[in-house]
């Protein structure tokens, strides 16, 4: 596939995969956690300096050590965030000091990433004590534990989500993620233009970063490296257009799940295309399938209204109506049913 000139600041970042190539996993420092969202939880350090750029958080998933500092440790979870609360703080106060110093080092010989401790509860000296021995971050936060637990569980699942870039366009019409695909030249530029024009909104132009959330969600955002680079389109001829300016705020989005690829190509004749559709088309994307519909694009063809076709019926088979089964059926019907003689016919 021909690779087309794309404005500076898009160029997806070098050696991230594409969407039809895996995705490796995703990994942050501790030190990168605390950079990014010491103001707004209002973390601090309280020893084990040594390891904020040495160790790493690979999962958004997160466990408490109480059953560890209990002395159960075959399935403690090492590779997930530990947090600390009023729980395991009682535990350790209602044994002897001994036993205690004993099971706090045991936890941090286990080798998790960090320990965050909640509600800025005050730590026995050894916590901080074995941080410094083992490298391993200890943090404070002052919010309650069950809601720093929901909010870092959201962060880390944003942070870490497996991610993907691709050559297209994405755009909201009638409430619809729309991926447009297609060789480059093709008119997926001009085709998104058109569709911002007829009111929908623009979320990325050129490259689109996508996110997969959860298990089978796929977010699509502006690849671009600056928001001040977002929501422009590259037109041939004319050069870089600035949808906000032009359309106002209400003609783009930040960001969008994507659930349907539409895939441009070029018509040739003789080659075989959906004429039915009762079947869906699959692609898969970062492990996730959705719909593709691939769409032959000839001179002077209206793509826009055919994208917009193809939203709606997107919608109606969301709730439960699918056309062309319906039509299908309903054809069937007609052609197995028992033929009848006109009474009324005459010679």
């Amino acid at each position: 596939m021909a690779e087309e000139a794309r404005p500076p600041g898009t160029e997806p970042p070098e050696g991230r995969p594409t969407a039809d190539a895996p995705t490796e996993s995703k990994r942050m420092s501790v030190g990168a956690l605390l950079s990014e969202m010491q103001e707004e939880w209002h973390l601090r350090v309280i020893a084990g300096t040594a390891g904020l750029d040495r160790n790493f958080i690979v999962t958004p998933d997160i466990h408490r050590p109480g059953m560890a500092l209990a002395g159960h440790t075959g399935i403690f979870l090492a590779d997930r965030i530990q947090i600390v609360g009023s729980t395991e703080l009682e535990y350790l106060r209602g044994i002897d000091e001994e036993t205690a110093r004993a099971a706090v080092r045991r936890v941090f010989e286990l080798g998790p990433p960090c320990y965050i401790v909640a509600k800025g509860l005050e730590l026995p000296a050894v916590w901080a004590k074995e941080a410094d021995r083992t490298g391993i971050p200890v943090l404070s936060t002052p919010l309650d534990t069950t809601p720093f637990i929901h909010r870092l569980g959201a962060y880390l699942d944003y942070r870490l989500a497996p991610e993907a870039f691709v050559h297209g366009e994405l755009v909201d019409v009638f409430g619809v993620g729309l991926l447009i695909t297609g060789q480059s030249g093709i008119g997926k530029s001009e085709c998104a233009l058109d569709l911002v024009d007829r009111g929908h909104r623009l979320i990325a132009d050129d490259i689109v970063k996508i996110l997969r959330r959860g298990t089978g969600i796929l977010m699509g955002y502006s690849a671009a490296r600056s928001p001040m680079l977002g929501h422009h389109i590259e037109i041939r001829g004319v050069g870089i257009v600035d949808v906000s300016t032009l359309y106002g705020v209400r003609a783009i989005r930040v960001q969008k799940r994507i659930e349907i690829e539409v895939n441009l190509v070029h018509w040739k004749q003789g080659m075989d295309y959906e004429r039915v559709g009762i079947e869906d088309q699959l692609t898969p994307i970062l492990g996730v399938r959705i719909p593709r519909v691939q769409i032959p694009v000839i001179p002077g063809k209206n793509l826009a209204l055919v994208l917009e076709v193809i939203a709606k019926n997107h919608i109606l088979k969301v709730f439960g109506y699918h056309p062309a089964k319906v039509y299908n059926d309903e054809l069937m019907r007609v052609m197995t049913r028992s033929r009848r003689v006109d009474p009324f016919i005459t010679d």
